[in-house]
């Protein structure tokens, strides 16, 4: 689930600034609590000290104030949590951004991002991200989960999730997506109901998906004969930390098949279909495939200027005939691949345009198992040609037949341009 995924990282990631990393005692002041359950909160001392170039810019007065009327005046005394106080101060802090990828994570909220990379975790197999108006959005249902069983599509807009058991009926209208996923996993076997609405439909549409251990496997590789030659489809699902050692199994596999084949090998149909992307050295790594050397994809850092990243190793599928299958659900390291690969006139695209998920984001752990994701680039395809919210355009526009999901045209099409190029 997701989105970001940046599991967006160098997946679309990293982590937090000094001030925060080691400064919590310069915001907040230096503090160990512990409480015991039952017993009266004494009253804390702490020592403020704000950096004077800190204190200039703001005025940490009135957060003591409101600190020490919490600690004086609420009720119920046995609710006032310092970690969760903190927790949600560096969280509001972060949010005033208005960045929905520039997020504080909670320990275990950092856990469930680590396990998007992995690739392993218990939920309905969702990536999720922000449309342009800035809501809670499939990025792309993951292959052979519930989601994509129930039909989930991407792009569809996801309005309320419903989770009985745990009381939670919520709103997603500004909500923000590391809530989103937090709200929407769970225990296997467990289920949760979502309200969807779908482009082209008059009215939104509930769904109940039963949750699941999730395993996403990133590379499949399959063999199509079509009209005497043997074509190679490769899919890549995700960017993650399973993706190397997967993808040199499956480009080993496609090399032993061509050479069996000869001259009756067809190339190779890479599908990026439903990718939310993933580490950007992914994208580098898989891009190098195919491509000999040049640019894969620049990094507008602001007033730091920009970052080329070029081809990093030899490739083993240098001169194979090659199209590329995109769609809504292919963001991020999958859209630098795909811009890249199109770019360079390595391959023609097919499908419909890409998600649009063009900004950078560092991650890096924090103490106490807390995680940061902040923006910090903008990817560029080597064009210079910006990736946010504009995404990537097919050379060949073709839609899935609603109607009949048995059918895939843009494979079919896929298939047409290679075996044009004979």
């Amino acid at each position: 689930m997701k989105l970001t995924l940046r599991q967006i990282r160098r997946i679309i990631l990293a982590l937090i600034f000094l001030v925060l990393a080691g400064g919590v005692g310069y915001y907040f002041g230096k503090r160990e609590v512990t409480v015991i359950p039952g017993t009266p909160i004494p009253k804390i001392q702490i020592q403020r000290i704000i950096p004077p170039d800190k204190q200039a810019k703001a005025d940490f007065d009135l957060f003591w104030l409101v600190w020490d009327r919490l600690e004086e005046s609420y009720l119920d005394k046995s609710q006032i949590n310092y970690s969760k106080m903190i927790h949600g101060a560096i969280s509001g802090m972060v949010s005033s951004l208005e960045d929905p990828y520039t997020v504080f994570l909670p320990p275990s909220d950092n856990e469930d991002a680590k396990a998007d990379l992995r690739g392993d975790f218990e939920g309905v197999g969702i990536q999720i991200g922000y449309n342009q108006d800035q809501m809670v959005a499939v990025v792309a249902p993951l292959s052979g989960t519930p989601a994509e069983a129930a039909g989930i599509k991407a792009g569809d807009i996801i309005t309320r999730i419903v989770d009985e058991k745990n009381g939670v009926d919520e709103d997603t209208a500004g909500m923000s997506l590391p809530e989103a996923v937090k709200l929407i996993r769970g225990t296997k076997g467990s289920t949760v109901k979502l309200m969807i609405y779908r482009e082209g439909l008059e009215k939104p549409f509930e769904v109940t998906l039963k949750r699941d251990t999730i395993v996403v496997k990133s590379v499949e590789v399959n063999f199509e004969e079509k009209e005497g030659k043997k074509i190679a489809v490769l899919k890549l699902s995700r960017f993650g930390e399973r993706t190397y050692e997967e993808w040199e199994e499956a480009v080993n596999r496609i090399k032993k098949e061509e050479s069996s084949a000869g001259n009756a090998f067809g190339g190779i149909v890479f599908d990026l279909r439903n990718n939310p992307g993933g580490f950007l050295q992914g994208s580098i790594f898989i891009a190098s495939e195919f491509l000999s050397s040049g640019v894969v994809v620049q990094q507008d850092r602001g007033d730091l200027g920009k970052e080329t990243y070029s081809v990093n190793r030899k490739g083993k599928l240098l001169k194979e005939p090659l199209v590329v299958l995109i769609n809504p659900g292919s963001a991020s390291a999958s859209e630098i691949v795909a811009g890249a690969l199109k770019e360079r006139g390595r391959a023609e695209l097919i499908g419909e345009k890409s998600f649009g998920k063009g900004t950078v984001q560092e991650a890096e752990d924090l103490p106490g198992g807390a995680g940061l994701h902040i923006t910090v680039a903008r990817w560029l395809l080597p064009s210079g040609k910006t990736i946010d919210k504009e995404g990537v355009s097919p050379d060949y526009e073709v839609k899935m037949d609603e109607t009949d999901q048995t059918k895939d045209p843009q494979l079919e099409k896929a298939f047409e341009i290679l075996l044009n190029k004979q």
